[in-house]
């Protein structure tokens, strides 16, 4: 557990803002390209607007709750480290994601990841340490832009656009389907310079069961990202999957580090009886977060 807190918990914090380093700045745009498309055997205006009709499907599916928590149990693969430990997740929209790692049995918090629209912030409380980083402090991060509402986007099982904060109506026609594909699920697609998204929607339902994010450049090497989702239970009118595993595949650090994260989620509520925003207790020590992040993805 200690292992957990002090080595990878930062590190998946890393890991994830470096798969999401290519999403772009809030100050970007997208043109209204849409990913590599391939059409339906309906042609022209058919073809678009069944395309744009899967996508409205798929876009329906949101829930419309403003807050998920839950019980979960919180396992990272990475090289040859196996650690499974309890926890919770508290997801509240626009606002946080929180990941809260707990002792097994005992239940008490010695580990938080969250996320902010601001900040990231890690805190250690084994050791009394954190890291509070603004997105643009870090080198690897500053370069490249890191959108908060786009790593919510996947934790909420939606589509996003690069450096939007939601995906409006207007904005569905930017992606792509290909009503072609055999099996039970459509690809969507999107491309915006060098990343390119790609989720797979069953087609009977919508539900989005797999999200894939790839990240190719010259000057900061390749990330992939690729978000499972299954386990989907009922949330007022609408399904959340229970079950989320994430992998990430990165070299933009000029060395190759990968991990696979799954949550298994229990006790699914919309409970709203906490606080949004972390208070870090004034005798914990503040590190230096580029330094540790630095010294981590070096290993």
């Amino acid at each position: 557990m200690m292992k957990v807190v002090k080595t990878y918990l930062p590190l998946m914090a890393a890991a994830i803002s470096m798969a999401f380093a290519s999403c772009g700045t809030p100050k970007s745009a997208v043109n209204g390209k849409a990913g590599t498309t391939v059409s339906s055997p309906a042609t022209g205006e058919n073809a678009a607007a069944s395309q744009l009709k899967f996508v409205q499907k798929v876009s329906d599916n949101q829930l419309y709750q403003k807050n998920i928590v839950a019980s979960m149990t919180f396992t990272l693969n990475s090289g040859n480290n196996d650690i499974s430990v309890p926890g919770q997740l508290r997801l509240r929209k626009d606002q946080v994601i929180r990941l809260q790692l707990q002792l097994p049995v005992i239940g008490s918090e010695v580990g938080r990841l969250e996320f902010t629209p601001s900040y990231v912030l890690v805190i250690d409380r084994i050791h009394k340490q954190y890291i509070k980083a603004d997105y643009r402090q870090l080198d690897f991060l500053r370069d490249n832009g890191l959108n908060f509402y786009s790593l919510q986007a996947l934790f909420w099982n939606q589509l996003l656009l690069p450096g939007a904060q939601k995906v409006g109506e207007s904005d569905l026609k930017k992606f792509g389907v290909d009503l072609t594909s055999a099996g039970d699920a459509w690809p969507i697609s999107l491309k915006k310079d060098d990343i390119s998204y790609q989720w797979t929607a069953e087609k009977a339902t919508g539900r989005i069961l797999k999200a894939l994010i790839t990240y190719a450049s010259k000057q900061n090497g390749k990330s992939t990202l690729t978000w499972n989702y299954s386990d989907f239970r009922k949330m007022g009118s609408k399904m959340f999957p229970a079950n989320q595993s994430f992998s990430f595949v990165t070299n933009a650090t000029k060395k190759h580090h990968s991990a696979t994260v799954t949550l298994e989620l229990n006790k699914l509520s919309n409970d709203d009886n906490w606080e949004a925003q972390t208070t870090v207790p004034g005798k914990y020590q503040q590190m230096d977060a580029e330094e540790v992040l630095k010294k981590l993805l070096s290993l």
